[in-house]
C-alpha cells in the first residue's frame, strides 16, 4: 500500500472502526465501516479528506448471510483517488440513514435501491415515488428470492414460431457448415 493511502487509513482509523481494508488497485481503496458510523464517516471523507464526488451508491444482496452490503463509491479529484465504503445492513429491516443532504443526487440512487431491493432511506425526498417500475406490486426484483424465470413465464407466454437453439451448435453450423463430427 502506498504511503499516502496508508496515511489516510491511519487518520480514519483514529476516529472510526474500519475493517476489510484493502487496496483493490492503485487509486482505489475498499473498506467497511459499521452502519452506525457510516453517514458521519462519509461526511468526514467529503469535508476532511476531499472526497467531493459521489460516483454511485449500490447494493449487493447476501441472502445467505441475511444482509445487504451498500457500496458508496466516492472520488477525490485532487489526488485522483477513489474509495468504496461498504456498509452492511440487515435484510429483514433493510433501512439506512439517507445521505441526500451530503449529495443531492444520492436521493436518486436511494429511490432506485428502495424500488429494486426494498431498502428504505427515511427522510430521503421522493423515496416512495416510482423510479422505473411504475405500478410494480411484486417483491423487489433485485432481491435474490425474486424468481425471474417464474415471473417471465407468468407474464410473457411462449409464441408459436419462436424456437430456442443451443448456441454452440448454432455457431458450429454457421462457422463450419460443411464440417461433420
Amino acid at each position: 500500500m502506498n504511503p499516502t493511502t496508508q496515511a489516510l487509513i491511519d487518520r480514519l482509523s483514529a476516529h472510526f472502526t474500519l475493517s476489510e481494508v484493502r487496496e483493490q488497485k492503485p487509486g482505489l481503496l475498499l473498506l467497511k465501516v459499521p452502519r452506525k458510523d457510516a453517514v458521519q464517516f462519509i461526511r468526514d471523507l467529503r469535508d476532511g479528506e476531499n472526497y467531493t464526488h459521489l460516483n454511485f451508491l449500490t447494493a449487493i444482496d447476501y441472502i445467505e448471510q441475511g444482509i445487504f452490503t451498500l457500496t458508496y463509491m466516492l472520488h477525490n479529484y485532487a489526488n485522483h483517488q477513489g474509495i468504496a465504503v461498504h456498509v452492511d445492513i440487515e435484510r429483514e429491516r433493510a433501512e439506512m440513514d439517507s445521505i441526500h443532504k451530503l449529495w443531492a443526487q444520492a436521493a436518486t440512487y436511494q429511490r432506485e435501491l428502495r424500488e429494486m431491493f426494498g431498502i428504505r432511506f427515511p427522510g430521503s425526498p421522493g423515496l416512495d415515488d416510482d423510479f422505473c417500475l411504475e405500478g410494480w406490486d411484486q417483491i423487489p426484483p433485485m432481491r435474490k428470492e425474486f424468481d425471474t424465470l417464474a415471473f417471465s413465464q407468468e407474464r410473457f407466454h411462449t409464441r408459436e414460431g419462436r424456437a430456442s437453439e443451443d448456441p454452440r451448435e448454432h455457431m458450429r453450423q454457421i462457422m463450419y457448415p460443411t464440417h461433420s463430427d
